[in-house]
């Protein structure tokens, strides 16, 4: 079943001699459940692409689609729900809430939305993540590697349509890394979550079942991973 469905997308900045294409004229489609990373190099498009997907920047034309609705016909107030609810965010630097310890971290965006936390889903996911140790602790007594281990617990716990990962492990060491890749694949596995992954890491790309790999802001391959 199709859950992203992406239309002739472009983005630029600047106008006349100024003009920047960060996005030109892309189009894809994502199945539920695949795992996809997006590839690049610095300034390819990939982060524009991501942040246009999640709702957080809107596009100069074409369309976005996610479960089949058209994103940017939403207002915003419509807008900020669909971000809550839809997508599940991951950032290179956490983005974790400084006074809020582990577990309010995780439920922050179901608070938001005025809903309970379905506290056995809570629980399995702080299981999964390796944190059963960690739910009092602020994000200050954590390491980096435990810190993106509870914003991959938040970005999981709207059950989202999409969990959009930017260089989620761009600011950790080898070791890290790798877990929070695996912690990735085993959400998309155990789970069936719908991953978009950028990287500029290669290897770690190839842990995804899709690469897409842009250049100046255009598809140049979508090409299946395989086993």
């Amino acid at each position: 079943m199709e859950i992203l469905k992406v239309d002739n997308l472009c983005k630029t900045y600047g106008k006349g001699e100024t003009l920047v294409k960060a996005l030109d004229h892309i189009s894809f489609s994502v199945e539920k459940g695949e795992f996809v990373a997006i590839v690049g190099a610095s300034g390819s498009g990939k982060s524009t692409l991501l942040h246009i997907l999640g709702g957080v920047d809107r596009p100069t034309s074409g369309k976005v689609y996610v479960g089949g609705e058209d994103v940017y016909k939403l207002n915003e107030t419509n807008l900020a729900v669909f971000r809550r609810r839809q997508v599940g965010l991951i950032y290179q630097f956490y983005n974790l809430i400084p006074i809020l310890n582990v577990k309010e971290n995780m439920t922050l965006p179901l608070l938001l939305d005025n809903k309970k936390p379905d506290t056995e889903y809570l629980d399995e996911l702080i299981e999964t993540l390796g944190l059963e140790k960690r739910v009092a602790h602020l994000p200050n007594e954590l390491s980096g590697g435990q810190q993106q281990r509870v914003s991959i617990g938040r970005a999981l716990m709207n059950h989202p349509a999409l969990l959009l990962a930017d260089e989620p492990t761009g600011n950790l060491d080898s070791k890290s890394s790798k877990e929070i890749i695996e912690l990735l694949k085993l959400s998309n596995e155990k789970y069936k979550q719908t991953i978009i992954m950028i990287t500029h890491d290669h290897s770690l790309a190839l842990h995804a079942n899709r690469i897409i790999t842009l250049e100046d802001g255009k598809i140049v391959s979508d090409e299946l991973v395989k086993a």
